[in-house]
């Protein structure tokens, strides 16, 4: 019973330093599946997989996660400044907008 234990942790050790290899490397799985019929394409599926820590994956210029409203903070602050932002504009131009001569319009 002893040995099993210190077997569980020497495998938790090797599983958590490979573990920390692949994140700090980061690891690629790629693929393509596709089901045909008589020649003909049903289905096409490409699969990219991407495993690496937050730091490696912007240190490869993938940040999707900052800009993301349902992940972060900011960028819903962002948003809904955005927003705002966007009907304040769309007043402004209401008000500077020239009043439209009805009878030019109709030709009268």
């Amino acid at each position: 019973m002893g040995s099993y234990g210190l077997q569980h942790s020497t495998q938790s050790t090797n599983l958590a330093d490979i573990l920390e290899r692949v994140l700090d490397k980061g690891i690629v799985i790629a693929g393509d599946i596709s089901i045909s019929l008589v020649g003909v394409e049903l289905l096409s599926i490409k699969v990219r997989l991407l495993i690496a820590s937050v730091d490696k994956a912007a240190e490869m210029g993938i940040n999707w996660w900052q800009n993301d409203p349902q992940l972060s903070v900011r960028a819903q602050s962002l948003e809904q400044e955005n927003k705002l932002l966007n009907e304040r504009l769309a007043r402004l131009e209401q008000r500077l907008a020239p009043p439209i001569d009805v009878d030019a319009a109709t030709g009268s």
